[in-house]
């Protein structure tokens, strides 16, 4: 079953890579599903319909939240805004209610608040990790999400959440390491750090950094036994990523999506969907 959901998943998730910031008019069904998730290194929209098959995504790179606080709180709001209209005008229908997250030991209401400020509803809010758990009906697992300023770890045991903690340690660490190391700004820095599977030299470069967040994850899960660590965000792209997590946690299996990048906006609006489900 496990592999099912996951299956499933990595569909979801190459099909927002096929279509994100397409603008091609959609014929919208009745019912759908808006999730937004306000990252530190980019925003996203993802709609779903009622099957969880994603519809319309849009994202933008943007340096408007740190570490879950909102710094450019009218930048945040305009991009959120403009994403909603990309979102009305490719589906032919207003959005009123949607779904949004926060990095968990943030207050939800930064996150709210900002999506609110288009002219929406929210309708519900949940954090980022545990969005990832019920997108994929995990059981005794643990969610890393790696975002652009923070690693967050959801533990799931017995199909109830145990335990969400969330460190200062993320993306934009990882581009601090590169720029420091290639003597470049932040903006060659990220672009860098997007193509590291392409440069064996950057992935050796901010090994230290990702070294830093699994310690941080085992801190997380040191008093439990999750029989996988799914790992999710922008951050687990980075080459070798995966393989210093497997090295840190020989007797634990280490799950990759084909796109994490896009899979917390996606489980964002799915939660929608699983909400429903429940009812």
């Amino acid at each position: 079953m496990k592999t099912d959901y996951l299956a499933k998943a990595n569909e979801n998730l190459l099909i927002i890579d096929d279509i994100v910031n397409d603008e091609t008019p959609f014929i919208a069904p009745e019912t759908i599903f808006i999730g937004v998730d306000l990252g530190t290194a980019d925003i996203q929209t993802v709609v779903i319909n009622d099957q969880g098959t994603p519809i319309a995504a849009f994202l933008d790179w943007a340096d408007v939240v740190r570490d879950g606080v909102v710094v450019d709180y009218a930048g945040a709001c305009h991009i959120v805004r403009s994403q909603l209209n990309k979102v009305q005008q490719k589906l032919g229908i207003e959005p009123k209610e949607v779904i949004t997250s926060y990095p968990p030991g943030t207050d939800p209401r930064i996150s709210i608040n900002v999506v609110e400020s288009s002219g929406v509803v929210v309708s519900h809010v949940i954090d980022e990790p545990c969005s990832v758990a019920a997108l994929l009906h995990i059981k005794n697992g643990a969610v890393v999400d790696v975002g652009g300023g923070t690693t967050g770890t959801a533990i799931i045991e017995n199909g109830e959440l145990q335990l969400s903690l969330d460190e200062p340690s993320g993306g934009r660490h990882v581009s601090l390491t590169i720029a420091g190391g290639l003597g470049v700004d932040m903006e060659e820095a990220e672009v860098c750090k997007r193509r590291s599977h392409e440069d064996p030299m950057i992935a050796a470069m901010v090994r230290p950094v990702i070294e830093k967040m699994s310690d941080i994850v085992a801190g997380h899960i040191e008093n439990h036994q999750p029989e996988a660590i799914y790992l999710t965000g922008g951050g687990t792209l980075i080459k070798g990523f995966s393989d210093i997590f497997k090295h840190t946690f020989p007797t634990i299996e280490i799950i990759e999506l084909s796109r994490a990048l896009y899979l917390t906006p996606l489980a964002i609006a799915s939660y929608g969907l699983t909400l429903q489900e429940e009812a």
